[in-house]
Order: structure tokens, then C-alpha cells, then sequence
């Protein structure tokens, strides 16, 4: 197993670094870096500049318009962004939908749909989870029947990421209530703009409506927006689900937060206390064995070998990372960590906000979710033991 990056993979690093510093405004980047909110605009014009140089589509082949790069390209461009404090790229479209398109959409849904996905215009959200039905997805409620040549949908989703943002949702319905829960559950994609749609934003413990309930009340649906047969949803929503755990780990989105804990504790004044050292020390160390642990499989998918099938462990320890280096920044700041608010920001320049004038007490409570959505770890580990160790 060769761990280390080609030449040509150094390059190939140098070019997209370059490419990020001619086009990332530094303002836009000192926001994320500060882990300031970002809006609606600051979002999707940063996907659209990704889109217009044909990199929002990253992971795509060249056969659906994508670079066709490879899983180590991949790797070093989600790097790269990381690094520069390029906003998030959503996964909703780009890493979730679409694979699922390519893979089981027709000729004529992947040329309807992909290219506004790759160029940032259109912007999906997440339709799976429902009161009740969460790690026990098959449980879902939601109904679909079909009336012609159009579903007739009612139903409520909800924690739906975005929502109130969002042109399209890729839902989970019921299509049959007989037989296996599993059985009867097909997978359509619907225009948020449709009649009967409503979105409720559901307000979190750090005052934002990052969420939503979307309800759908006589929602009609036609019938060519179902990805693959009627009732083999549940096949596409486990392969969706393997891409969604995978991007959760987030490996370089973690090291760069490490990085702003290791500031935010010398900007404290507490950097040189031992015991806090040892817990980031420690850290470090997790987040290490995680990047290895992916690199592991980049090594196997670049040498021709079988990848790892290992999204559901990926997911347990990158979402324990992520909230252990909120809980990190919290403990770090202390009282300070309170402000946490826009009023207690306005007036400050950005650069000011990089240490404890930074909104860590929502950060925190918004990372409680990590260990929950994509599946709960609890579940997670049941699939590892299953999986994994036989």
C-alpha cells in the first residue's frame, strides 16, 4: 500500500490551489474560517463559480459532464477548498442525487436534471426522515398514489436540511402499504414549487432555521420524475445512504478545525495549560487515523484493488470528531462562547471574529445532530458488526 502522492497528484494539487486563490474572494473565505454564518448568495454563488470551471461536479464522470477525475484527485480538491476556507459545497445535488440519477435515472431524467445540479442553479434538499421514521426509515408514512400518469402525494418530512432554499426534494414515498415495509417504497423527485407543498421551519437551540417540515397536501407528481421502478425505492435509498455516511466523515473539514481550535486557544491565553493540550493531542491523533483510514481506501481504488466498504465506519468516527472539536472550542472559550448571536457580531470586521468572538455556542449546539442524521452511530455500529466483522 503506497500511502504517498504522485508527481502528477502534486501537480494536480498545485493547479487547483492556484485556481482557489484566483477565485475565492478573501472575504467570503476569512467568514468560513471564522465559522461566521454564510447566506443564501454567498452559497450558490460560490457553487457557481465551482460549476462554471465544471468542478462542482467533481465527483462525475465525463460521461455525465463531470472532470472524470480519479478518488485521489477527489480527495485533494475536497482538500484544497478545505484548506482555502471555500464555502461548503451542499451535497444534496452534487454527491447524493446525482449518483443516484446516473445510476438509475433514464437517458432523458439524467439530461433533464444534471446539468442544472453541475452548474449550482438548482438547489435539492433531502426528503427521507419523518416523525417517527428516522434511523427506522422504512417506516415511512408518506403516500404516493398514482392516479394516471401523475402520483398524488400526501405525507409530512421533516428535519429537512434547507429546505426553504430549496427548487427540488428527492423524497421517499409509499407506494404500497402490503407486504415488507421495505417492499413498498419508491423514490421521486418533486418541484418545491409544486401546488399543496408547504415548508414550516422548525427554529433550533442556536436560533437558526436550518431545518424545516415540508408537508405535501394533494401533491401532484408525474409519474416520469420516479427514479427507477415503482417499489425499489428502498434499493436506491441504501445506495444513496452509503454516499450521504461517506461524505459525513469530512476528514478535511476537520483538520481545519483543528487548526482554528489550536488559534482560538492561543488567542485565549490557555495554550499552554497541559491537560487541554493532552485532549488536543489526542484529537489530533483521531483525526490522523481517520485520514489514514481513507487514504487507505484511496490507495486500494488507485491500485485496481477492491475499495473498502467501510461508509458506515467513516461516519461513527467522523461525526465524533466533529463534535468533539465543538466541544473543544466551547470549553476553550468559556464565558465567551456565549455572544453567540448576529446582534453581538454587528459592527465587528471579519478577521475580529476569528477567535472567541465567534459564534461557538451555536456551532456546538448544531453538531449535536452529526451522531444522528445519515443513520444514528448506534445503528451504524449494529451495520459495522454485521458488515465488517461478520
Amino acid at each position: 500500500m503506497e500511502l504517498a502522492f504522485t508527481p502528477e497528484e502534486r501537480a494536480f494539487r498545485n493547479e487547483v490551489r492556484a485556481w482557489i486563490d484566483a477565485h475565492l474572494d478573501p472575504a467570503l473565505a476569512a467568514k468560513v474560517l471564522a465559522g461566521l454564518r454564510l447566506s443564501k448568495d454567498e452559497i450558490q454563488g460560490w457553487a457557481r463559480t465551482l460549476g462554471r470551471q465544471g468542478w462542482l461536479a467533481y465527483r462525475w464522470p465525463r460521461a455525465f459532464g463531470g472532470p472524470g477525475w480519479s478518488p485521489v484527485q477527489q480527495h485533494l480538491f475536497d482538500e484544497a477548498l478545505a484548506e482555502a476556507g471555500a464555502p461548503p459545497i451542499l451535497p444534496f445535488g452534487p454527491v447524493m442525487v446525482a449518483p443516484v440519477i446516473m445510476a438509475f435515472g433514464t437517458p432523458e431524467q439524467q439530461q433533464r436534471f444534471l446539468p442544472g445540479i453541475a452548474s449550482g442553479d438548482v438547489w435539492w434538499c433531502q426528503g427521507y426522515s419523518e416523525p417517527g421514521s428516522g434511523s427506522d426509515l422504512a417506516s415511512l408514512r408518506t403516500r404516493a398514489e398514482r392516479v394516471g400518469d401523475h402520483y398524488v402525494v400526501n405525507g409530512q418530512k421533516t428535519w429537512t436540511t434547507l429546505a426553504q432554499h430549496a427548487d427540488w426534494i428527492f423524497c421517499l414515498v409509499r407506494t404500497r402499504a402490503e407486504g415488507k415495509p421495505q417492499s413498498g417504497i419508491s423514490f421521486l423527485l418533486i418541484d418545491m414549487k409544486s401546488p399543496g407543498v408547504t415548508v414550516r421551519p422548525i427554529r433550533l437551540l442556536d436560533g437558526e432555521y436550518e431545518v424545516n417540515e415540508v408537508w405535501f397536501d394533494n401533491v401532484r407528481v408525474p409519474v416520469d420524475n420516479r427514479i427507477g421502478e415503482e417499489n425499489q425505492g428502498w434499493t436506491i435509498a441504501k445506495y444513496l445512504l452509503s454516499h450521504e455516511r461517506a461524505n459525513i466523515a469530512d476528514i478535511n473539514r476537520s483538520k481545519r478545525e483543528l487548526k482554528r481550535l489550536k488559534r482560538l486557544a492561543q488567542a485565549e491565553g490557555v495554550w499552554d495549560d497541559a491537560r487541554l493540550r493532552d485532549h488536543i493531542a489526542q484529537l489530533e491523533v483521531d483525526i490522523v487515523a481517520l485520514e489514514m483510514l481513507v487514504l487507505r481506501v484511496l490507495a486500494a481504488e488507485r491500485s485496481g484493488k477492491p475499495a473498502l466498504d467501510i461508509a458506515a465506519l467513516l461516519k461513527i468516527r467522523g461525526s465524533e470528531i466533529q463534535q468533539r472539536l465543538t466541544e473543544l472550542m466551547l470549553l476553550v472559550a468559556g464565558p465567551m462562547a456565549l455572544p453567540y448571536l448576529e446582534p453581538a457580531l454587528s459592527g465587528l470586521p471579519v478577521d475580529a471574529a476569528d477567535a472567541s468572538l465567534a459564534p461557538l455556542a451555536p456551532r456546538y449546539f448544531n453538531m449535536r445532530k452529526t451522531t444522528i442524521y445519515g443513520g444514528s452511530n448506534e445503528i451504524q455500529r449494529n451495520i459495522v458488526a454485521q458488515t465488517l466483522l461478520g
